[in-house]
């Protein structure tokens, strides 16, 4: 196999990653202006048809000659009970009720696999540098198929355990992903037991993978500054992506009041929750988040679309108490910056912790 080290060091200038964030936020502007900067931008492939995504790829090729990525949601195969889903759609009837709108259909919430092998196949057929994979690990023959197209694969992992199934399957890398990560989190299987609060931090699991695979790692999680990149460097990884560091960026498809609750005093903290999606997702708190959180069943992405109604209307009425504002825990730190401008002061602020850091072990050396 190809040391994905080298690899990845050619896709670009600076080991700046921007995230794949699903429903919008990822676009070609946003993912080509990050390229043009010198990082490797990424487009979201989840939440759109394989038409619209492969039209997302043309558009970013017409914007950019440098490498880009796609992002894929795996399939989901967990069992899923109706009758939670359907006592959650009573629970949001006053929601219903209040934007004025009628909730999906159970018959009309949506597949589980989200268009996977439409979208495999395109990318197959008209290959891009990078694909990634969040919510589970491909088999071994899927991660060949792209290779053999010479695309390099990369696994999202929240675990030890997962970072081993994916360098078991092929895997170039591993996107390793902290408890501190806005939006979903990644994990190969959702425990409805679980809220994921348990998740492990970003500094510590970077650690943990280290010892136990030889893959690359690119850190993910609540990362806002070029000295925090500097520190994942540190321990191990060979790059970092960052997501809502990029959320308010001008050439983000975030809507306005998105962009705007991240350094809203009126928002003040993040949680993970299970309210919009039915998945361990973390975003600011709002009111939704609070009134339905605690009554939202582990059904996913069933419970993504019974919402996706009220959170498109609470959009539209300028309510972000009723949005889903994904967010990392860096959220305040956000600056509203253009994407090219963004990804040079983290490399400047990058450039400047590791030659602090540096200077210092020569002092200790001598």
């Amino acid at each position: 196999m190809q040391s994905m080290s080298t690899a990845l060091n050619g896709l670009y200038q600076y080991p700046i990653v921007q995230a794949p964030m699903a429903g919008g936020a990822s676009c070609p502007p946003l993912a080509a202006a990050v390229c043009e900067a010198g990082a490797l931008g990424f487009l979201a492939g989840g939440y759109k048809t394989a038409d619209g995504m492969y039209q997302e790829i043309k558009r970013t090729r017409g914007l950019t000659r440098r490498p880009f990525g796609v992002n894929l949601f795996m399939p989901q195969t967990g069992y899923v009970d109706p009758a939670a889903v359907e006592a959650y759609r009573g629970q949001l009837a006053g929601e219903a009720g209040w934007y004025e709108i009628s909730l999906a259909a159970e018959d009309t919430i949506g597949t589980c696999d989200d268009g996977y092998e439409a979208k495999l196949a395109i990318l197959v057929e008209d290959p891009v540098p990078v694909v990634s994979f969040t919510f589970g690990c491909p088999p071994p023959e899927t991660l060949t198929r792209l290779r053999k197209a010479g695309t390099h694969t990369v696994v999202t992992v929240t675990s030890v355990e997962e970072a081993r199934a994916a360098q078991e399957a092929g895997a170039d890398a591993v996107c390793v992903q902290g408890v501190e990560a806005g939006g979903h989190q990644g994990t190969h299987r959702d425990d409805p037991r679980s809220d994921g609060t348990e998740g492990v931090g970003l500094l510590a699991l970077v650690a943990q993978v280290r010892e136990a695979v030889a893959l690359p790692i690119i850190a993910a999680g609540g990362l806002m500054r070029g000295s925090q990149i500097a520190a994942l460097l540190a321990a191990g990884a060979e790059a970092a992506q960052l997501g809502t560091a990029f959320l308010g960026c001008p050439e983000s498809g975030a809507h306005p009041l998105h962009k705007k609750a991240l350094t809203d005093p009126l928002f003040v903290r993040t949680e993970l929750t299970r309210a919009f999606s039915g998945r361990p997702a973390r975003g600011l708190v709002n009111r939704f988040m609070r009134e339905h959180g605690p009554y939202a069943p582990a059904a996913y992405p069933q419970v993504h679309h019974l919402t996706s109604g009220l959170r498109k209307a609470a959009a539209a009425a300028g309510d972000p108490q009723g949005m889903a504002l994904w967010a990392g825990q860096g959220h305040r730190l956000a600056r509203m910056l253009p994407a090219g401008e963004l990804v040079e002061v983290l490399a400047a602020e990058l450039a400047e912790a590791q030659s602090t850091l540096k200077v210092m072990q020569m002092r200790r050396a001598s």
